[in-house]
């Protein structure tokens, strides 16, 4: 990937700066993979993977850290998300982004992991005709026990291990990173959460990818999409891999998107 530049958008009345890195952008006919991190992901947490997929693919890529994560613009010190953190992320962000970077006439691939994966998700089915095709890795779509079991432990270990420091070598502001994503997951109110009912506006194919041990949710999450997107859904569940497919399993993981994005582009004439 080359050297990220920003992109600059207006969100939460202020301007963010947004962290990007593009893959193969001299591909001008060939797809666009839009890469959406997890939690606690950024640019600089994908390392090579993205490349490897948009090579495998024949695509262009496109990564980008969302407000809070990586080199983008940190949570202001007042700035508390709410349950709906991922809906403005589908609804807001990523089309203020998209119109910044002038890829408006684009219909690109969305490729999410984990709640990248949710506003994958949201973004699809809020824009059902800006969007070519999902591949989703971990996605939520509600929230079960134990994701919240899981993600108090991570707050155990930012409070008392090396974590933070960690995670600082991938992000601006670790404090912004973490504390945005945990304090949300553990906030009660939040354990209500639910996107199934969204699905079904889904028009697009679907992969939908999820480890066999995953310590972050069950593999009801990604057959829950598959009874209940509008598309075309095909599942992946991957033995011997945890909530990170493309960091435990990433050649399995490159090869499976290859394919469906392969079998499902649409050819223009």
């Amino acid at each position: 990937m080359s050297t990220p530049p920003f992109a600059t958008i207006t969100w939460r009345d202020r301007t963010v700066q947004i962290e990007c890195a593009w893959i193969a952008p001299e591909k001008a006919d060939a797809p666009l993979i839009v890469f959406l991190h997890e939690g606690l992901g950024s640019v600089a947490m994908w390392k090579d993977f993205p490349a490897q997929v948009c090579e495998a693919a024949n695509a262009r890529g496109l990564v980008f850290s969302r407000p809070g994560y990586g080199r983008s613009t940190p949570r202001a010190d007042d700035e508390t998300w709410d349950v709906d953190f991922m809906h403005r992320q589908a609804h807001e962000v990523l089309p203020a982004l998209f119109a910044a970077l002038k890829l408006d006439g684009e219909k690109p691939w969305l490729f999410g992991h984990s709640d990248g994966g949710s506003i994958s998700l949201l973004y699809a089915s809020r824009f059902p005709d800006k969007v070519e095709g999902l591949v989703v890795l971990a996605p939520h779509i509600f929230v079960e026990d134990k994701t919240v079991a899981n993600i108090e432990i991570a707050r155990t270990a930012y409070l008392e291990t090396d974590l933070a420091k960690k995670l600082g070598r991938y992000h601006d502001s670790a404090d912004s990173a973490f504390w945005g994503w945990n304090r949300i997951w553990l906030h009660p109110p939040f354990r209500d959460w639910n996107i199934e009912a969204e699905l079904g506006a889904i028009r697009c194919p679907v992969l939908a990818v999820q480890g066999i041990d995953d310590e972050y949710g069950t593999l009801a999450q990604i057959r829950g999409i598959a009874a209940r997107a509008g598309g075309s859904c095909e599942l992946l569940e991957i033995p011997e891999c945890g909530h990170s497919p493309h960091r435990d399993q990433p050649d399995r993981v490159i090869v499976a998107t290859a394919s469906f994005i392969t079998k499902n582009r649409r050819q223009t004439p």
